[in-house]
């Protein structure tokens, strides 16, 4: 039985680099990107996609795979995760999962329910609402509608909170009651092992807020223009992301340059903050300390999956 390894962790971790020397180590793996925006065509400045030379001749999947107009969900990744999984094994090559959206991958190991396609009109009314008066808002009125959802939703993860309200106002069901009739599990879930790498937080924030700056250097206002003027609705997913948020904010007029970048490093460290909370809480997880000695990280999974990977 062949395992298939996931390598998940907060950004700027190390990820995309550790996926791709397992790959090579292994030398038939191909990476299956597990990131909610890197899935996206066109949105590349934030999103750490990783270039031709970092890939280093390893295949990659679901990168650059939807247009940035479609609204990507999580059971959207987990059916296409599962089929590249079927592909790569099918022509013996070993399917290696890179990423930090922790949601999409458990909703690959414990598949969703299925629902409703979004309701556009309904959607609508609820960013509105969400730009209006804000996250908490979205919480609240899912606390009247359905108390056992929004117990297991964060106060601040208006995407949950919105696509359960969406659900509850489009079938008159609660949807932690339709979420008992989930899709059954696929046979591989059983041979995903997760490996979190787990960097020292002061490091770790010192490279988030690098990034920041340098990706806004890099041009992400003009990125984000362009999208916009593509059509890209503003409060698209593919455009709601840490750095395309605040971008947008600075050139609606309501924030200034340096105002976004700041706002878009505590973005991303109160989310990385999220990925540790999320991935400590999931069941089987074995966490890799380390960071800028990415060898002896190597080592350590490699150590760990050698007798598995056999």
């Amino acid at each position: 039985m062949k395992i298939i390894p996931a390598i998940v962790g907060p950004t700027a971790s190390g990820k995309t680099a550790l996926g791709v020397e397992l790959a090579l180590h292994l030398g038939n793996g191909e990476v299956i990107s597990c990131d909610s925006v890197q899935i996206y065509k066109g949105i590349e400045i934030a999103t750490a996609k990783p270039s031709k030379e970092e890939m280093r001749g390893v295949p990659h999947h679901l990168i650059d795979y939807v247009s940035p107009h479609i609204d990507y969900t999580a059971a959207d990744w987990a059916r296409n995760a599962g089929e590249k999984i079927r592909e790569i094994e099918a022509r013996g090559g070993r399917p290696i999962i890179v990423g930090g959206t922790g949601f999409y991958l458990r909703t690959l190991r414990k598949p969703l329910f299925e629902s409703p396609k979004t309701d556009s009109e309904i959607r609508d009314r609820l960013r509105r609402l969400h730009e209006e008066k804000g996250a908490e808002h979205l919480h609240a009125m899912l606390e009247g509608l359905d108390p056992e959802a929004a117990r297991g939703i964060p106060l601040n993860d208006y995407v949950r909170s919105m696509r359960a309200l969406e659900v509850s106002l489009q079938t008159g069901e609660k949807i932690s009651n339709l979420q008992s009739n989930r899709a059954e599990t696929p046979e591989f879930a059983e041979r995903i092992r997760i490996f979190a790498l787990a960097p020292p937080r002061d490091q770790l924030y010192e490279r988030i807020n690098a990034r920041a700056e340098a990706h806004f250097e890099a041009g992400l206002v003009d990125e984000v223009r362009r999208l916009l003027d593509q059509g890209v609705p503003p409060e698209s997913n593919a455009l709601g992301s840490h750095g395309y948020r605040r971008a947008r904010e600075y050139l609606s007029g309501t924030r200034t340059l340096e105002s976004a970048i700041e706002k878009t490093a505590q973005d991303v460290r109160n989310y990385a903050k999220r990925q540790f909370t999320w991935f400590r809480k999931e069941e089987g997880v074995r966490w890799i300390e380390g960071f800028g000695d990415e060898r002896r990280v190597q080592e350590r999974i490699f150590k760990l999956l050698k007798t598995e990977l056999a």
